[in-house]
């Protein structure tokens, strides 16, 4: 049965669909979240139904204030409190030991738990109204490209949620950097919002990638075992505007000039790799209302925000 999805500017008025055991999808600096009470099994339940989510991936709580941590984890291990006071909030989430009473379903069965504080005015002061901590994936149906829009979200989830909270585009546009601070010596799991450069300059840690340091089979990251990311359109990575085949049905994003923009169907020349970063999922919603069959998307270094970057793209490329 289809649900009527109410859209609000009012984070009272959404966050009583949160108390009342329903779903409301909310703005946030990366992109929108689709947030239900986390500490409802029967909530989390619906969020994985309506995206139609592979029920081993993990889901990201969402926090207003750093008293709400001591409640979800059972304990805050050190290389955790140096990422906390330096960057929440912020597009970072932390992974750490599941506080018994949160409900396993959250982490996909694991005995982990992803937190974030997102820096985003609006979901702060929603989070605030809600009183209890969200879960909160991204607000698309799955393998999609995540929505930066509230109108994004209306498209992929109309009939299926209870409420929008109408907020600006999002400013990062893509999803947060994924540690686990489980260990000594913490690791990213997902790289995001915030460059591993960034933390190591900021905290001293020594961060390693996930393949560094053995793990567990199933990841507790959101975001990196199933597809994601994808448009309609085939995704192609160039190395740079020469290799991009013009056509009314072509697109190209990147940071280099195309010479014939006018031989495309979209185009879209970004400033930098912050501004490439916000562009791109929304480019790619452009593309699909557009009836673009192929998206050229131009490499960038792995650098900084780069690395978050590539990996958005080559997985949006997957077939």
């Amino acid at each position: 049965m289809l649900l009527t999805t109410h859209l609000t500017e009012s984070t009272e008025e959404a966050a009583a669909f949160i108390k009342q055991g329903q779903l409301v999808a909310f703005p946030t600096e990366t992109v929108y979240g689709l947030g239900g009470n986390a500490l409802s099994e029967s909530s989390v339940e619906n969020i994985y139904r309506a995206k139609e989510r592979p029920i081993d991936n993990p889901l990201i709580v969402h926090i207003h204030s750093l008293e709400q941590i001591n409640t979800l984890v059972k304990a805050i291990t050190p290389p955790a409190k140096k990422l906390i006071d330096a960057f929440f909030p912020g597009p970072i989430t932390l992974i750490l030991e599941r506080a018994e009473h949160v409900p396993k379903i959250v982490s996909a069965g694991l005995s982990s738990i992803a937190i974030r504080m997102p820096a985003n005015d609006t979901a702060l002061r929603f989070l605030q109204a809600c009183d209890l901590p969200v879960a909160a994936p991204s607000a698309n149906r799955s393998g999609r490209p995540s929505p930066t829009t509230w109108q994004d979200v209306y498209t992929d989830l109309k009939g299926r949620i209870s409420c929008i909270l109408k907020g600006e585009q999002s400013q990062v546009g893509l999803e947060s950097t994924v540690i686990d601070c489980r260990y000594d010596q913490p690791r990213i799991l997902r790289a995001g919002g915030i460059p591993v450069e960034k933390i190591q300059e900021i905290t001293s840690l020594s961060v390693v990638s996930n393949g560094q340091l053995e793990g567990e089979h199933s990841s507790p990251s959101p975001g990196v075992k199933h597809k994601h990311y994808a448009p309609k359109a085939i995704v192609h990575i160039v190395n740079s505007p020469d290799e991009v085949d013009p056509s009314f049905t072509s697109a190209f994003i990147g940071l280099n000039p195309y010479p014939f923009p006018e031989k495309l169907g979209l185009y879209q020349k970004c400033l930098d790799l912050t501004d490439y970063a916000y562009q791109l999922f929304h480019f790619f919603r452009r593309c699909d209302r557009a009836g673009i069959s192929d998206i050229y998307c131009e490499s960038t270094s792995r650098k900084q925000l780069g690395n978050a970057l590539m990996d958005r793209i080559t997985r949006a490329s997957e077939r």
